[in-house]
């Protein structure tokens, strides 16, 4: 009996999915528990395992595209089993995100080609290429003449080979197509490389072909888009700002970090310690916000905010009140390395209580930050610098940092939200507690 291969809900709050890469092709056996597929959630590429034996007889939905959670997106069955009306009546309407699918001349003017025993895919939209960096370097095989390739102003190049032009400081412009009506495809761009390259005179910015680029969104990016609504418009925000010495943070950060402990810290891992610390002191500032309730959890699980390729993604120090700094910095390079992966579980993203946001790391020296409903704060940390300022009626420099906390006030009143910080400032400036 033949198998649906479902999109299915990989993360808590996924709504639809996209096929990073098929781990399995058409005609292969399955077994159940078998890895299918490689999925992006709206928090990570997660793993689609097989939920039935057989043959992988239908693949319908493409690398590259999307489909709602719950929509089949394969069929597995025996190899002599009868398929066609189930592929037919299950084939999803997957939509086309940013995946190059290279066009060959015989079929240039067709979508990527599926099964027979499939129904195709809509047709992709098309996507505006990315304009080309700084010219480096241009192919030996240079030929002024472009505008035979060009379609109404347009520069004609498929995406894969205006990405590897982008790569290698190729101008397209010194290309010649081999695609369609002079199209550059994949193939002049690898024979360019390979003919060898010439030193352009001089470096200057390669006047883009288009006169804007629409970039497609990906699944961790319309999260994004959708939490911010849910975010900075319904929640009501406000804002408090400490400034600290951070003078004292930095001899134990040095001295610790001259013991070789196994782990170096840093000063975000002693900011994520001291304000698991706090919280654990100012279990009202630790809460979520219920809709007809409060929620002031007596554990402190920290979400630290990681920048990626696509956004922003925060994974979760569990119990960050009741660990050793060296094993939260630890865990926090681990978890970062597995965000910018895209290989972090659903448990290690979600569950925090409070989260941090620091971009002191790129000289930001302080901004605030959006809370992540149904926390109830985030923590905006900024650099780590010389700063002149007054003390005992002398100008010194002092190492400081600001740090900005944004409150829900329907869960943390001003009051509430100035004693956390408080203690949070104390903290960071006798910063013995967090070896504690």
């Amino acid at each position: 009996m033949a198998t649906k291969v479902h999109m299915e809900a990989l993360s808590p709050t996924m709504e639809e999915g996209q096929v990073v890469k098929w781990l399995k092709a058409e005609g292969d056996q399955i077994a159940a528990g078998d890895l299918l597929a490689e999925i992006e959630t709206d928090k990570a590429t997660m793993e689609l395992v097989a939920r039935g034996d057989g043959v992988l007889r239908a693949i319908l939905l493409n690398q590259g595209q999307t489909a709602p959670v719950g929509d089949v997106i394969a069929v597995i069955a025996a190899a002599d089993e009868d398929v066609s009306e189930l592929v037919a009546a299950a084939a999803p309407a997957a939509t086309s995100s940013d995946t190059e699918v290279e066009e060959e001349p015989a079929r240039a003017a067709t979508p990527t080609a599926t099964p027979s025993t499939t129904t195709p895919p809509p047709t992709p939209p098309p996507v505006s290429p990315q304009p080309a960096p700084p010219v480096v370097q241009a192919t030996a095989q240079a030929v002024p003449a472009a505008g035979a390739r060009r379609d109404g102003g347009r520069l004609r190049a498929s995406p894969v080979a205006r990405r590897l032009a982008r790569e290698a400081g190729l101008r397209l412009e010194a290309v010649v197509g081999s695609g369609p009506r002079g199209r550059i495809v994949k193939r002049d761009i690898e024979a360019a490389l390979a003919a060898g390259t010439a030193t352009a005179p001089a470096p200057m910015p390669d006047l883009p072909g288009e006169d804007f680029v629409d970039v497609p969104l990906t699944q961790i990016r319309k999260t994004i888009a959708r939490r911010l609504v849910e975010s900075l418009g319904p929640v009501p925000h406000f804002f408090l700002t400490a400034d600290v010495d951070m003078a004292r943070a930095t001899e134990l950060r040095r001295q610790f970090n001259e013991l070789e402990l196994g782990a170096r810290i840093s000063f975000n891992d002693i900011v994520i310690k001291a304000t698991a610390l706090a919280l654990a002191r100012h279990p009202e500032c630790n809460a979520w916000w219920g809709g007809d309730h409060v929620r002031r959890h007596n554990r402190v699980h920290i979400g630290v905010a990681v920048a990626i390729d696509d956004g922003l993604i925060t994974p979760v120090v569990r119990d960050a009140h009741a660990r050793p700094i060296a094993e939260i910095s630890n865990e926090v390079k681990e978890l970062a390395s597995l965000a910018r992966a895209k290989r972090l579980t659903p448990d290690q993203y979600t569950g925090s209580t409070f989260s941090i946001s620091n971009l002191g790391m790129f000289g930001i020296e302080q901004f605030t930050g959006v809370i992540n409903p149904p926390e109830a704060g985030i923590l905006a940390v900024g650099a780590v610098e010389d700063r002149p300022v007054a003390a005992d009626g002398q100008v010194v420099v002092r190492r400081r940092m600001r740090m900005t906390m944004s409150c829900d006030h329907r869960v943390i009143d001003g009051a509430q939200g100035a004693r956390f910080l408080a203690t949070l400032k104390d903290t960071l400036e006798k910063p013995l507690g967090v070896l504690l």
